[in-house]
């Protein structure tokens, strides 16, 4: 494996061997341990010292189940912090097959013209991409898979992220070529942009797998993971109903974001619910479809697509973040109207958590009244057309809330809140106001945990196992539902590791790549200038009382700035 260099000024590609305090560390532990290595904590994120980079996780390479995803990492223009965004497809699996444990994209063009980056086993091509220019990702991504071939992997921007809006994620096609797949957090997508760099292709027809040591030990090691994971009782719910299924969970918990984080419960959860999805879609039929995999080989198939009333599809996946976003948060109780507003804001290139969190703030600042999802949608357009309120918009919602004068803003370190009421879900409020990420449910999500969510105390605790496992998932490529199996199989983790590198581990590693990946994502965030002061929630989030618990965000700062010592 090898990091590949790519300069954007001077369109060269450097090979490089891999530095060995590189070599244990992938996907999100990788990123961090570059950003630190290379990247100037202090620079402009949008600027030619920032480096935006592709790493596939330890696992990525074999099609075991759900651990082929790929980590996008940089320094975010939406945080000013150190950012890391995962999605499935396929671009972690054809990276590996090219030898590639990290894609580091440096610099800036000096002139203004798009460019298409083309990856294959025989380097590296820049190609001029101004025919491109301002397509949505549905357009541009049939284009380009006609051009290239449909095995090819791609990695592209919408309009949001050749804008460079700070809630601009970067598209990855799935198994079935659609653009669905977003690493959507943080403002990658206008990085991506800085760059000049409309699309990454990814031809790997001439790679090869990974090699990997012991191939009968490997092998005994994922049958003992699929296994768990496939008699894991959670798996089937997710099969069925997605990610989807969380709706009635975290509305009955009084922890669904309801009108701006005004509320935690919604009259029209049920209508949203994804019990209500999967019979609508098994009843329109056509296209529609209850369960789908985002990457080869995955056994789960949390995914789904969304039919019309003909069956002709919307989007896929509509997922529960979205749903919660932009359907409760907006007082929207049709999953038709969910689903075309996440259409539109997957063709923008545009986190649907953080264009949803800023939609709400501007709904509280009177520029749409709840439920109105066709102003919504007016909205989106005012984004594509790149107006003033559109680029304010499609800054996220803390630039939202500053313009429009409105205190009630859900964002950590810049970043919109996920679907999960922190004063409700108080372990995940810890993560939220703690993570280095910002506000980001994927860095410790507690909601599972059998205590009492409102009690603060054991909060702080709670939060920091679940950081330190998801960080050492992110950094196996493993999507955060392979935590179920490798849950109830923890030493395998351990054994696909020794059978793959070689690796001296034990059954502890999850939780020291965890702890490795957090300890370096913060000293880059310290070098940025981080102090303990941005490790919290809102202020008006401890004060202002959550219906239908009355409940405020209770933990105790000072056990907060002590959750990594």
């Amino acid at each position: 494996m090898q990091t590949w260099r790519i300069n954007v000024r001077n369109q060269t590609l450097t090979r490089e061997a891999i530095p060995p305090s590189w070599e244990h560390l992938g996907g999100r532990g990788l990123l961090a341990r570059i950003l630190v290595d290379e990247t100037p904590a202090t620079c402009e994120p949008l600027g030619p010292k920032n480096k935006l980079i592709f790493a596939p996780g330890l696992l990525v390479g074999h099609r075991l189940s759900s651990c082929d995803r790929i980590s996008v990492g940089a320094k975010s223009p939406l945080t000013n912090g150190v950012k890391e965004s995962n999605a499935g497809g396929r671009t972690g699996l054809q990276l590996t097959y090219l030898g590639i444990k990290a894609l580091v994209i440096e610099d800036k063009p000096a002139g203004d013209g798009w460019w298409l980056l083309h990856l294959s086993a025989d380097g590296a091509r820049f190609e001029p991409a101004d025919e491109f220019a301002g397509m949505g990702v549905y357009e541009a991504a049939p284009l380009l898979l006609e051009k290239y071939g449909s095995k090819v992997a791609i990695s592209l921007i919408g309009p949001g992220g050749e804008m460079e809006l700070s809630a601009a994620g970067i598209q990855n096609i799935d198994k079935d070529g659609v653009p669905s797949r977003i690493s959507a957090r943080g403002g990658l997508g206008a990085v991506m942009g800085s760059k000049k760099l409309k699309a990454i292709i990814i031809d790997s027809s001439a790679g090869e797998k990974p090699p990997i040591v012991d191939m009968p030990a490997f092998r005994k090691a994922q049958k003992a993971f699929n296994k768990a994971l496939a008699e894991h009782p959670q798996i089937a719910v997710y099969t069925d109903f997605g990610t989807a299924a969380m709706t009635k969970m975290c509305n009955g918990l009084g922890a669904m974001p309801t009108r701006n984080f005004s509320s935690g419960e919604f009259e029209g959860a049920e209508k949203i619910s994804g019990e209500y999805m999967r019979q609508l879609l098994l009843k329109r039929g056509g296209e529609s479809s209850t369960t789908h995999a985002c990457m080869a080989g995955c056994t789960i198939r949390c995914s789904n697509v969304f039919g019309d009333d003909d069956g002709k599809s919307i989007v896929s996946p509509l997922e529960y973040e979205t749903i919660g976003l932009m359907g409760s948060n907006l007082g929207i109780d049709s999953l038709d109207a969910i689903a075309r507003l996440n259409w539109q804001v997957n063709d923008l290139g545009l986190d649907s958590i953080e264009i949803g969190a800023a939609l709400g703030v501007a709904a509280d600042a009177g520029l749409l009244e709840w439920g109105d999802g066709q102003r919504a949608l007016e909205l989106m357009e005012e984004m594509r057309a790149g107006t003033p309120l559109g680029r304010i918009l499609g800054s996220g919602a803390l630039t939202t809330g500053k313009v429009l004068g409105v205190e009630r803003v859900p964002a950590v370190k810049g970043q919109a809140m996920s679907a999960y009421e922190p004063r409700v879900i108080k372990g995940t409020g810890v993560t939220f106001a703690t993570s280095p990420q910002g506000a980001d449910h994927t860095c410790g999500l507690t909601i599972r945990a059998k205590v009492d969510h409102l009690n603060p105390e054991g909060q702080v605790a709670l939060s920091r196992t679940a950081q330190f496992s998801m960080a050492g998932y992110d950094t196996l490529g493993a999507c955060i539902f392979a935590g179920f199996g490798f849950a109830a199989t923890p030493e395998t983790i351990r054994d696909l590791l020794v059978a793959r590198y070689g690796l001296d581990v034990d059954a502890g590693i999850l939780a020291q790549l965890g702890k490795e990946t957090l300890e370096l994502e913060r000293e880059f965030n310290r070098l940025a200038g981080f102090t303990a002061a941005d490790d919290r929630l809102p202020e008006w989030m401890t004060r202002e009382q959550l219906p239908p618990h009355n409940t405020v965000f209770d933990v105790p700062e000072a056990e907060m700035d002590a959750i990594f010592d």
